[in-house]
Formats: structure tokens, sequence, C-alpha cells
């Protein structure tokens, strides 16, 4: 069958080539690099507050807030003013003579000592001044008043542990330290962590720095009474802070205009 008149379409015409787009100043197009070290974050920005920090992290920075947020008693409160870093160093360098023996000295001693028996020969003396750690043995000799100079860590984890002890020291007059922290002190011991340390005596040479960090223990902890009494925490948020100005300004603005209306 013959194909009708006028039923083949049309060609479509050719479009124009259209001009190039003309780069936007204000934004320089920058192509992505996914080669090898392409994902690396530009310099400068600090991103740590997106990242998902691990749980305990969160739970120590919600509980350092909540330190700061709630009212905190006198006797939690003076946990937090230990002593500086250059009295620390000087503390902890006198103590660092005198620090106990290890297992496998010990043990060293107790055999020269009994081959010496054996043989009939003077045995080695024992070390005279040691270093006390551990908390029934240290509040003993508080008690007792033995102890000279007794060192409480700071970050005691319960802190009703060493709750207690500046009240005794006080109490039986005997000088005390609060220092940073429960590791250092157990490095001292040959232990991991230490609440708590005791000198009881130290070498002649050593009387004179003895005396010194105890006066420093009476006049900084034993008898300064603002310790005992000053609260601490109750510092609110930043938003927090700003709206009580706001509102205290507020209060201010309205008691000036009461008292210019008064005038009149």
């Amino acid at each position: 069958m013959a194909p009708k008149k006028g039923s083949s379409k049309p060609k479509s015409k050719t479009p124009a080539a259209k001009a190039p787009a003309k780069a936007d100043p204000l934004f320089p197009s920058r192509p992505r690099s996914f080669n090898v070290g392409g994902a690396i974050r530009p310099q400068g920005r600090d991103l740590s507050r997106f990242v998902k920090w691990p749980k305990y992290v969160r739970i120590q920075r919600q509980r350092a807030v909540l330190y700061q947020r709630l009212k905190v008693p006198p006797s939690i409160n003076q946990f937090t003013k230990s002593i500086g870093k250059n009295e620390a160093v000087s503390v902890f360098t006198l103590l660092n003579k005198y620090r106990p023996e290890t297992p496998a000295a010990k043990k060293q001693r107790i055999k020269e000592t009994a081959a010496a028996v054996a043989a009939k020969k003077e045995a080695p003396s024992k070390v005279p001044h040691q270093l006390k750690f551990g908390l029934k043995h240290v509040t003993t000799l508080i008690e007792e008043k033995k102890a000279s100079l007794v060192l409480i860590a700071c970050d005691v984890d319960p802190i009703e542990l060493v709750l207690w002890l500046p009240a005794l020291c006080r109490k039986m007059e005997v000088p005390f330290l609060i220092v940073k922290d429960k590791a250092r002190l157990g490095t001292l011991c040959h232990q991991k962590i230490a609440a708590v340390v005791a000198l009881t005596t130290v070498n002649k040479e050593d009387e004179a720095q003895l005396k010194i960090f105890q006066n420093l223990g009476m006049e900084k902890f034993n008898k300064n009474t603002e310790l005992v009494r000053k609260w601490g925490g109750g510092i609110m948020g930043l938003k927090t802070q700003a709206k009580l100005d706001k509102r205290a300004k507020a209060v201010a603005a309205e008691e000036a205009k009461k008292a210019a209306s008064l005038k009149r």
C-alpha cells in the first residue's frame, strides 16, 4: 500500500551551541579529590565538638560539669585546694629518698640476714626510714602521733575513703598536705595508686626540709579556717549566667525608674 502524503515527519532542526557559562568569582569550583590523602581535613578547624566520644569520656565530662553546678560542702571542697606545682616537686623529691623496699629487695635482704646469722656474722641492718602507706596503717600512725607528715591524694574515688582524714589530722595536730594525685603517690610505694602516705622519721640532713613542709601543712591546711568554712560549686553555665545578668539589669532599671518617680 502506498504511503499517505504528508505522513512523513519534518526533521528537527539542530539547536544552536550554548555559550560557555562564566565562572562565579564568589563560588569558585573546587573539585573533590578521591585520591589517597584527599580526605584529610583542612588545617585550623577544630572538629572535636562533632566527635562522638566514648561513654566513659562523656561520663567524666558530665561529672565535672555536675561538680561545678552543685553546691559542694567544705569537707569535700577542701580536696580541690591541693598544693602548687613547685611545692609538689619539692615534696616528692624528698619522699623519693624514702621509698619502701620492693618485694625482690626485701627477699634478698632476708636471705642475706639468714646467711649472716647462720655464719654467725653481723646481719645487715634494716632500712631505718621508710615511707608508710596504706589507709589503715597511716590512720594508726596518726592516732598514735607517730606520723610527721601526711600526704592525701585529691582524686580518691570514692572520696568517703579519705573524707574524715583531714579532720583527724587537725584533731591530732599532725601536719598534712593534699596533693595531686593518687597515681603519683602510688609510684612512690611501688603500687598503681595510693590514697595516702606518711613520713614518720627522716635522715638528719633532711630534718630542716621536713620542718618546712610541716609548717606549710600547718599554715595552709591544719590551721586554715577558711578551708573548713568555704563551700564550693554553684557555678552556672554561660547561658544561665547571661540570663541572670539580664534579669538583674532589668530589676536595677525598674528600681531606678521607681526612685526617679518618687523624687518628682
